[in-house]
C-alpha cells in the first residue's frame, strides 16, 4: 500500500492537503493529511468518499460521438485521434468562415488546479476566441465589492482565529463549506469560551452551535451592518483613532447615513428583534479582536455588492482590522501573486469579445456578429448551474452549435454535446494549487493513472493547441515545467517558495507577515466613500434601500428562494458518487411549517415550485430551519435526479449591482402540490 500526498481540487476555500492510499495502482482511501497545520488530519464527508469518485462505474471510459438527437445522451465510442481531429477540423472551418470569435471556451471551477483550469483558458486566449467572463455565477460580485472597499488583497488569515475573542459567521455555513476553519472555531469555543455569532436566513448546523443566532431576512445584511455602526457610534464604541488614520469618508457616513438606521428601523428591515440587534452590537463593540467570516451567498442578489461592502466596513469602525485575530475574511487568493498570465494568456489579442458566464443561454440564443458556433466546456456543468438554465439548454439544442464537453461523467451538459471527452480527476493529475480561503500553496501529484482513456485538461489543451497550429512554448511543457512559469516575475511570499520543497509536495504557507489588514484601494485606506463607485454611477457610500423590482416581485409571489450548498451534494461534481447521492436524498426543498400548512403540503410530498419562468418538481421537507416566506433549495442537482427540472430554471439572469454577478436569491415563487 502506497501513500501519496495529494491536494483536494474541489471548489472549496480550504484546499485540503490529503493522503491517498493506493493499492496496486488503485486509490482505495482518502484521508486528511495529519502533518498539515490547517487540514489537521481530516477531510470533509464528501471528500472522504473521493476514492468512490475516482473509481465510479459511472465514469466515461472513452471519447464519444453523438449518434442520437441532441440532449438524448446517445453516443458511440470513438478514438482520441478521431475526436481531436474532428474538433480541430470543425474549429478551423468555423474560424475560416466566421472568425475565432464564433468559438467560446468555457473552463471553470470543478478542477481548482492552476494548470488544469488555466491551460484550457490559455488555449482559447491564444486562439483569439470569445472569452468567458468567468465566475459571475459565483464570486464576481463579492470580489468587486471587496476590491472597491479594501482593495485586491486577501483578508484575515483563518488560522489567526486562535487569537480572536469573537467569531461572526455572516452568511456562511462554516460546518458545510469551511470545515477546517470551523474546527478551529469550535476548539476555541470548547477550550476558552470563544463566543460565536451566526447571521444567516437559515438555521444552519453552524447556527446550532452559536451563542447568538440572528435569522436575518434575505437581502438586508447592509441594513444590519449599518444598524450596528449606529449603535457603535451612539455608545462610543467606535475606534476614532483607527477611523482617522486608516479609513476614508466615515464622517460623511456618520452624518448622512447612520442616523437613519436606528435599532428600531433596523429591526423593521431585517426581521430581527431590537434586543438581538443591541446584543450583537454590544458583543461586537466590546470585543477587541472580532473576526467576521463572510459568505458569498449574501451577494447573489440584486444589491449583493452593497450588502457585502457594508459588512466589510464594520471592522473599520471597531478598529478590529488592526489586530491579529480581528478583521474580516472573504477570500485570500488575491494575495498569492503568481504569474498567472504565463498559463492563461500565453499569446493572443489583449482584448476580445466577452461572454458573461451567467448569460450563457442568452448569448447562445441571441449573440450575433458572429453567432457562437462552437462551445467547449470543461470543469463545469452550465446546463445545471447557470440562471435561466432553460435558455442554456435551448441554446445547446441548436443543431448548428458544435459542442464539446470534457468531463469525468456524462453530465447534464455532456448529454447535449457532439463530442464528449473523458476527463481525469484531480487524483489522476499533477498540478499546483493555492487556496482561496486560507494562505497555503501546494504541489499535488497524481495518485493513480487516469481511469480508462481519461486525459487531463492540460493534456487535451496541449493536444488541441498542436492541432490548431499554436507554437507557444507553454503548450509543450510537462506539468512540473509548466508550473515553474508561474514563479517567473511573481512577487510576495508565494514567489519565495523553495522549488525543491514545493515540487516534493511540501505545503507552503504564503501568509504575509501581520501588520494589520493592508488596503490596496486608490487612497490606500478602507473606503467608506468610494470614488470608484461614484465614477461607475453607483452609490459611493453604503446604504440599504428596497429594490423596486424585488418589491414588485414580492407583491406577486409569496415566497423567496434561498439556495445554499447541500451537505453531501454541494454541486454536481459529487453527482458521480452513489453513496453521497443517497446520503443527501432526492433533490428537495424546505418550507416552514406555517407555509406548508397554508398550502396543505405534507413532509415527504412531491411539490411544484413555480413562477413566470417555469416550474420544477422537488421533494418537500417541512422544517422551521427557515423563516416563513422562504423556500430553501440546497445544492444544484441534475434534472434526472429530481421529480422534474433543476432549481435554476426559476432564476433570472439579472445582474447584481456590482461585478455583473448572478442574482439567485432575488427569485420569488410559490409552491404547490406536484400533479405530474
Amino acid at each position: 500500500m502506497n501513500q501519496v500526498r495529494v491536494v483536494c481540487a474541489h471548489d472549496c476555500p480550504d484546499m485540503c492537503s490529503l493522503i491517498a492510499h493506493v493499492d496496486n495502482g488503485k486509490v482505495v482511501r482518502i484521508q486528511g493529511d495529519p502533518d498539515h497545520p490547517y487540514t489537521a488530519g481530516f477531510a470533509c464527508g464528501k471528500v472522504n468518499r473521493d476514492a468512490d469518485l475516482v473509481n465510479s462505474p459511472e465514469r466515461i471510459a472513452t471519447p464519444l460521438r453523438r449518434v442520437g438527437a441532441k440532449g438524448s445522451g446517445q453516443f458511440a465510442p470513438i478514438t482520441w485521434d478521431e475526436a481531436l481531429d474532428e474538433i480541430a477540423a470543425k474549429w478551423k472551418a468555423i474560424i475560416a468562415e466566421s472568425g475565432p470569435l464564433a468559438i467560446l471556451g468555457y473552463a471553470y471551477s470543478a478542477h481548482q488546479g492552476l494548470m488544469n483550469r488555466g491551460m484550457v483558458n490559455g488555449l482559447f486566449h491564444a486562439l483569439g476566441t470569445s472569452r468567458l467572463q468567468a465566475g459571475t455565477v459565483c464570486d464576481t460580485c463579492c470580489e468587486a465589492a471587496w476590491d472597491v472597499t479594501v482593495g485586491p488583497v486577501g483578508g484575515a488569515d483563518p488560522e489567526d482565529v486562535v487569537h480572536s475573542d469573537l467569531v461572526i459567521s455572516w452568511g456562511a455555513d462554516l460546518a458545510a463549506t469551511n470545515v477546517h476553519f470551523w474546527s478551529l472555531v469550535e476548539h476555541g469555543k470548547k477550550t476558552r469560551g470563544l463566543p460565536i455569532v451566526v447571521i444567516d436566513p437559515r438555521r444552519t448546523r453552524s447556527a446550532k452551535s452559536a451563542d447568538l443566532y440572528l435569522p436575518i431576512r434575505i437581502g438586508t445584511d447592509a441594513a444590519l451592518a449599518l444598524g450596528v455602526m449606529h449603535i457603535l457610534v451612539r455608545d462610543k464604541l467606535a475606534d476614532r483613532a483607527y477611523i482617522a488614520q486608516h479609513t476614508l469618508g466615515f464622517d460623511q457616513i456618520e452624518r448622512e447615513v447612520l442616523p437613519r438606521f436606528t435599532p428600531e428601523r433596523t429591526a423593521e428591515i431585517t426581521g430581527l428583534s431590537v434586543a438581538d440587534i443591541e446584543k450583537f452590537a454590544a458583543m461586537y463593540g466590546k470585543a477587541k479582536k472580532a473576526m467576521i467570516r463572510l459568505g458569498e451567498g449574501m451577494t447573489r442578489l440584486t444589491a449583493g455588492g452593497q450588502a457585502l461592502r457594508t459588512v466589510v466596513l464594520l471592522p473599520g469602525v471597531s478598529g478590529h482590522y488592526a489586530r491579529k485575530g480581528g478583521g474580516a475574511l472573504l477570500l485570500t487568493a488575491a494575495s498569492c501573486d503568481l504569474n498567472y498570465a504565463a498559463i492563461r494568456k500565453p499569446s493572443g489579442p489583449a482584448t476580445a469579445r466577452q461572454v458573461n458566464h451567467l448569460r450563457l443561454g442568452e448569448e447562445l440564443l441571441n449573440m450575433k456578429g458572429p453567432a457562437i458556433r462552437a462551445l467547449y466546456v470543461s470543469a463545469n456543468n452550465p446546463a445545471v448551474t447557470c440562471p435561466e438554465v432553460h435558455k442554456v439548454r435551448k441554446g445547446l439544442l441548436r443543431e448548428d452549435l458544435f459542442t464539446v464537453v470534457h468531463d469525468p461523467f456524462l453530465s447534464e451538459t455532456a448529454r447535449y454535446a457532439d463530442i464528449v471527452l473523458p476527463a481525469a480527476t484531480y487524483l489522476e493529475t499533477d498540478d499546483l494549487y493555492r487556496a482561496y480561503g486560507a494562505y497555503w500553496m501546494q504541489w499535488g501529484q497524481k495518485a493513480a493513472e487516469p481511469a480508462g482513456e481519461a486525459r487531463s485538461n492540460v493534456d487535451v489543451a496541449q493536444a488541441l493547441a498542436k492541432r490548431m497550429g499554436l507554437s507557444d512554448r507553454i503548450f509543450t511543457l510537462a506539468p512540473q515545467d509548466a508550473a515553474k512559469e508561474f514563479f517567473k516575475g511573481s512577487t510576495g511570499p508565494a514567489s519565495k517558495a523553495d522549488p525543491a520543497q514545493l515540487f516534493a509536495g511540501v505545503p507552503i504557507n504564503i501568509a504575509h507577515g501581520w501588520d494589520g489588514q493592508p488596503f490596496k484601494t486608490p487612497s490606500g485606506k478602507l473606503e467608506f466613500y468610494s470614488e470608484q463607485l461614484a465614477k461607475q454611477g453607483l452609490p459611493p457610500m453604503p446604504d440599504w434601500v428596497p429594490d423596486p423590482i424585488e418589491t414588485e416581485e414580492a407583491a406577486r409571489w409569496p415566497l423567496r428562494l434561498l439556495t445554499a450548498p447541500g451537505y453531501f451534494q454541494a454541486h454536481t461534481a459529487f453527482s458521480g458518487v452513489d453513496f453521497l447521492r443517497n446520503r443527501e436524498g432526492k433533490p428537495f426543498c424546505i418550507l416552514h411549517p406555517d407555509d406548508a400548512k397554508a398550502r396543505g403540503l405534507a413532509d415527504g410530498a412531491e411539490v411544484r415550485l413555480f413562477n413566470d419562468r417555469g416550474e420544477v418538481g422537488l421533494m418537500l421537507k417541512v422544517n422551521d430551519e427557515v423563516q416563513p416566506g422562504v423556500v430553501l433549495v440546497p445544492g444544484q442537482r441534475p434534472s434526472h435526479e429530481s421529480v422534474s427540472g433543476t432549481i435554476n430554471m426559476l432564476c433570472s439572469d439579472r445582474y447584481t449591482d456590482m461585478g455583473e454577478g448572478a442574482t439567485y436569491q432575488s427569485t420569488w415563487l410559490d409552491v404547490g402540490p406536484w400533479r405530474g
